[in-house]
């Protein structure tokens, strides 16, 4: 993989901090630079995906039947799932129907 060069100016306190991770790890300064940048886009592709769920939430709650068709659905995954929990019980020998609890 073809990787450029990048110069960063960091302040004395972080580039102390850089110096004593990588030798508390024995890993090169690029390495822990690389890392953190990977970690830092992936929170920040994370947090933009987020609000653009959150958005898109809000139009549709917006619209009362987005409301009332997503709630169908819901409920309808809901039963799905409990009916595959059941079936898997019953295949593994376990009484749906009985208390487990007590």
């Amino acid at each position: 993989m073809q990787m450029s060069n990048i110069s960063v100016r960091l302040p004395p306190d972080i580039e102390k901090g850089l110096d004593e991770e990588a030798r508390l790890t024995e890993r090169s300064r690029s390495e822990l630079v690389r890392e953190a940048v990977g970690v830092y886009l992936a929170q920040k592709q994370r947090a933009r995906i987020i609000e653009e769920m959150r958005q898109a939430a809000k139009v549709l709650y917006s619209d009362p039947e987005a409301v009332t068709e997503g709630i169908k659905t819901a409920e309808e995954g809901l039963e799905d799932w409990l009916e595959s929990i059941e079936r898997e019980e019953r295949a593994a020998g376990i009484d749906p129907g009985e208390k487990w609890w007590d």
